[in-house]
């Protein structure tokens, strides 16, 4: 995955917390975004972009470009910015996820790797952001540079929610952060029912990892039971009939381990996955972030139902 630092900043008395703000404008020919606002590119003056930076639809597609930086004004000073688009190079619509790195130049380190998501891009469509560091102390001086670490995309019609108006399909399914812990990796598929009926869950989830490119990495094997890579992750146990009223929740784990132990198969990596609650489902695509090593193994734990909270 390519990355691209934006141009250099030169702050005077350049600061140590980076907080970010984001506001976005929409080209002609750009598709607007719900969370988007009017708000105009990033300083006058502003350097010219660099290049591309890290896409996911497919080798030589550029979907996050870094526009140029420069300066807007805040309350008593002026603050850096960097103005970068988004284009959704496929064919329906995508929500993009974008991991920036601010890093002084002077030390190379860097508080926080923020996050921005653009939401709904139309197909063939650019959508502008601007980004603005707050919170800068006036008494450490230097520069800053910024990366974009990493974008992630998802379709639409398959984005994960955890809150807000309920899907159509009466559930709202989602993934946590998960834990780690030696190489041991544990993560939470949650499902609710926002509807007005029952839900009927039984057995285990259908979970499909997929790299980048959205596409089924090789090697990779889905087994039934988290107990199929380690013990007391509490993805174990057989599956049961369940059947959730309005509001009531379901959990499955994700297990996995990130263990290299070939010196010829190199480690997957494959950040999403799409998950059919049960058969005949719509599906849903979360972010989990597998990193398989080269074990190539993933287990799912069956749906329990959660505690009410």
């Amino acid at each position: 995955m390519r990355r691209t630092a934006l141009p250099a900043l030169v702050l005077p008395a350049a600061g140590c917390l980076l907080l970010l703000t984001a506001c976005g404008t929409e080209r002609p020919g750009a598709a607007a975004s719900p969370a988007s606002s009017a708000a105009q590119d990033c300083g006058a003056g502003a350097a010219t972009g660099s290049g591309p930076a890290t896409g996911d639809a497919s080798p030589g597609d550029d979907e996050v470009v870094v526009i140029g930086t420069g300066t807007a004004p805040g309350a008593g000073r002026t603050r850096p910015c960097a103005t970068y688009s988004v284009t959704n190079r496929g064919t329906e619509p995508f929500t993009y996820t974008v991991t920036f790195r601010f890093l002084s130049v002077q030390t190379g380190t860097g508080p926080a790797n923020p996050e921005e998501t653009v939401r709904d891009v139309a197909p063939g469509r650019t959508v502008r952001r601007t980004v603005t560091l707050e919170g800068i102390s006036p008494d450490a001086a230097g520069q800053v540079r910024a990366d974009v670490l990493t974008v992630r995309s998802v379709p639409v019609a398959e984005e994960a929610s955890e809150g807000g108006a309920c899907p159509p399909t009466g559930v709202r399914v989602y993934a946590d952060d998960g834990d780690a812990a030696m190489g041991l990796r544990v993560v939470g598929l949650h499902l609710e029912n926002c509807g007005t009926g029952p839900y009927r869950l039984k057995g285990y989830p259908r979970v499909e990892p997929l790299d980048e490119a959205h596409a089924r990495p090789e090697g990779v094997s889905v087994l039934e039971g988290g107990d199929a890579i380690a013990s007391a992750t509490g993805a174990d146990g057989p599956p049961e009939q369940l059947v959730l009223a309005p509001g009531e929740r379901a959990q499955a784990g994700l297990v996995w381990r990130n263990t290299v132990d070939s010196v010829t198969d190199g480690p997957v990596n494959a950040p999403y996955a799409r998950v059919w609650a049960k058969p005949g489902a719509a599906p849903v695509m979360v972010i989990p972030e597998f990193d398989l090593g080269t074990t190539g193994k993933l287990g799912v734990g069956p749906w329990k139902k959660e505690k009410r909270r």
